[in-house]
C-alpha cells in the first residue's frame, strides 16, 4: 500500500480544492446547485482518486486511478473557464496555473510508473 498522503500531487491538489472552495463563494447563489456543485464534485475527486488508486493493490490500477484524476483536473479547468466567460471571475491566471502544475505533476507520476 502506498501512502498518497506523501505524494507531492496529493498534497498540491488539497490545496487546489481549498481553493476552488474559496473561490466558489464567491459565486452567485443561483449556481449554488448547478455548475458550482459540478465544480466542487470535480477538484475533490482529484485527491480522493489518487487516494483510491494509492490504496490498489496493484501498479496498473494506480496508474488508471491517475488518469481518472487528470481528467477530472481538465474537468475542472473547463469549468473555469466557463466561469470566466460567464463573467463570474476575473483572473483564472493562479486557479489555471495550479490545475497545469497538477496535471504535469500526474503526468509526470504516471510516466515514473509506468517505466518502473
Amino acid at each position: 500500500m502506498r501512502k498518497h498522503q506523501e505524494l507531492r500531487v496529493w498534497q498540491q491538489t488539497m490545496d487546489l480544492v481549498e481553493h476552488v472552495y474559496t473561490l466558489i463563494k464567491t459565486f452567485p447563489d443561483d449556481e449554488k446547485y448547478g455548475l458550482t456543485s459540478q465544480m466542487r464534485r470535480c477538484a475533490v475527486s482529484v485527491p480522493s482518486n489518487i487516494a483510491e488508486g494509492a490504496a490498489r493493490g496493484s501498479t496498473q490500477e494506480f496508474i488508471r486511478f491517475l488518469y481518472i484524476s487528470q481528467g477530472s483536473l481538465s474537468e475542472l479547468e473547463t469549468q473555469v473557464l466557463i466561469f470566466q466567460r460567464l463573467k463570474y471571475l476575473q483572473d483564472i491566471s493562479a486557479t489555471i496555473a495550479s490545475i497545469t502544475q497538477a496535471s504535469a505533476q500526474l503526468g509526470g507520476l504516471i510516466k515514473h510508473l509506468k517505466n518502473r
